[in-house]
């Protein structure tokens, strides 16, 4: 598995302790090599869940964060960010991802990991919300789950008995690019799968078999690995993409 030397210096049961999928750690330090940040940006961390990406953008590059999510009271993440030292950097918002309020063209960069195909897989939600966000020239990029193709039925056949209606936003690399390009609104820096994505995936699904009941107060802990077991053929997939605001772009 790839080394991710930025995340390593940071404590393993600190991430446990606050993730809600994936190693979120991992995910963002990857597709952040693909971006251009700089100290003293303004950063959207959307859908930053118990904040422990923003504090890791704060922390690596210097960034003011605008940590950003539903689930997560503002007030427990703030008590996160106090206690890694990020407070001064990092400022929790509660907000849903049709209701934000931030004035447009705010942010330098926005950023969603394992978030974004709640929200964003609709037509419509990059150019009437997203991209609004982001000043011309500033950048995007997020993480999701997906498929390594686009199937007739919506999923491969191996994962029909498991597929629910949430699923059916887990797309292709080549779809994501697409809903993107489309609309002329930027240029796509960066689009591929993530290496050793069903590895990353796996530490998060035999975590969820023990804990997920416990954390979240739901059942579901064996969903992934349910859905890992039966994807024999390897079409699941973590994705990452990134890209630039025209400069021309309202």
């Amino acid at each position: 598995m790839k080394e991710y030397s930025k995340t390593v210096k940071y404590d393993a049961n600190w991430i446990e302790k606050n993730w809600m999928g994936p190693n979120p750690l991992w995910l963002i330090e990857d597709v952040c090599e693909h971006l251009d940040l700089s100290p003293g940006m303004k950063v959207l961390d959307m859908g930053c869940g118990k904040g422990i990406t923003s504090i890791f953008l704060a922390k690596e590059f210097g960034v003011t964060v605008f940590a950003t999510d539903l689930w997560i009271s503002a007030t427990d993440n703030q008590r996160r960010f106090e206690e890694a030292g990020v407070a001064d950097k990092v400022f929790p918002i509660h907000a849903e991802a049709h209701a934000l309020p931030y004035a447009e063209g705010f942010f330098d960069v926005a950023i969603a990991i394992d978030c974004y195909h709640y929200f964003g897989a609709c037509e419509s939600y990059f150019v009437d919300v997203f991209s609004k966000l982001v000043k011309p020239g500033g950048q995007f990029a997020f993480v999701v789950p997906g498929l390594k193709k686009e199937f007739e039925k919506g999923y491969p056949e191996t994962l029909e008995k498991l597929w629910i209606p949430e699923f059916f936003n887990f797309h292709s690399n080549s779809w994501w690019r697409f809903l993107w390009e489309k609309t002329g609104l930027c240029e796509i820096i960066s689009s591929y799968d993530i290496n050793d994505s069903k590895a990353i995936w796996r530490l998060w699904a035999d975590w969820s078999i023990e804990n997920f009941e416990k954390e979240f107060g739901e059942d579901g802990g064996d969903l992934d690995t349910k859905i890992l077991d039966a994807d024999t053929n390897d079409d699941l997939v973590l994705l990452a993409l990134a890209a630039r605001k025209n400069r021309q772009a309202l």
